[in-house]
């Protein structure tokens, strides 16, 4: 499972953060909707990296860009993990 300590909206504010987690590669950084700032979580397939992924292997939520935001962020990326096979 992703633990929320390894996730800080404050470096999320500045950089996107990445990691991956048994085949399922993830990226958390700083994204706008029509509310102002937000989180952009990003989920694809390993092996490749974000840039290198086509889009269609993609899924992509959006989260508050609060600590609470984090701990919905990581609920979603646990749940994302255990509903499809990596």
């Amino acid at each position: 499972m992703i633990s929320p300590e390894i996730i800080h909206v404050n470096y999320i504010k500045k950089e996107a953060q990445t990691g991956s987690y048994c085949g399922m590669r993830y990226r958390l950084s700083k994204g706008k909707n029509e509310e102002g700032d937000c989180m952009d979580v990003t989920i694809w397939p390993e092996p490749f990296c974000f840039v290198k992924t086509p889009a269609e292997q993609k899924t992509t939520k959006q989260f508050p860009l609060t600590q609470e935001g984090c701990l919905e962020a990581v609920a979603w990326l646990n749940e994302q993990h255990k509903s499809r096979s990596w």
